[in-house]
């Protein structure tokens, strides 16, 4: 697929004016995390939570720095950086993803005899959706809604990993954090000289030139 932002990366702003401190350190933290380390899951948990992300959002193998999605999720839990509030139905953030990994292997043992992580994708997938609206059956669910745990858990963790990266920034052409340049023009089809340009069809070299000069 033809890059959307051809040349663009957004840690190229990381000494400009578009950052201070507080963000330059923010971001730091995250281009650093090891994609291989976690300190929060125990293995099988780590191999069952690696298998979800990669169903979750599957990034191409030809991508040489992937978000490392499993490995921030574990971060945030090691570090119990919760979101400041917590849905009703289901418990803490912690004990919500100890359960919900335990519930989705025992949900692939159920009906295939292996864990998740040993599956297809297409039988993850399969799983994964039932247990999206609800009708994952095993027994292992019988205090965590699974329609509850994907929607308030597993989406909202991963995702929002995902686009908290710059990886994911440079492939949607976002700025990051405007602190403290702010984004002056903000009217329709119109950017600030220090955001990043679409490749609209006959424009692409044109959209790499000015991508190549953002900082």
């Amino acid at each position: 697929m033809p890059e959307r932002f051809p040349g663009y990366d957004v840690l190229k702003k990381r000494n400009s004016q578009s950052w201070n401190d507080q963000t330059r350190e923010v971001i730091d933290r995250r281009v650093a995390i090891n994609p291989n380390l976690h300190r929060f899951f125990n293995e099988e948990e780590w191999q069952t939570m690696r298998a979800v992300c990669e169903r979750i959002v599957p990034q191409t193998v030809a991508r040489p720095h992937p978000v490392p999605l499993a490995a921030m999720v574990d971060e945030k839990l090691h570090s119990n950086a919760g979101d400041g509030y917590r849905y009703a139905e289901l418990p803490p953030m912690r004990e919500a993803w100890r359960k919900g990994l335990a519930a989705l292997d025992a949900e692939a043992k159920s009906r295939h005899r292996r864990r998740f992580h040993d599956l297809t994708p297409l039988e993850q997938d399969a799983i994964l959706t039932a247990v999206q609206t609800g009708d994952a059956g095993d027994p292992a669910w019988h205090d965590l809604p699974p329609r509850s745990f994907f929607a308030k858990r597993v989406l909202h963790d991963i995702v929002s990993s995902y686009y908290a990266h710059p990886t994911a920034w440079n492939e949607i052409g976002f700025g990051g954090p405007a602190s403290p340049r702010g984004y002056v023009r903000m009217n329709f089809d119109r950017r600030d000289p220090w955001e990043a340009s679409e490749a609209r069809p006959g424009r692409e070299q044109q959209a790499r030139r000015e991508n190549a000069r953002v900082g």
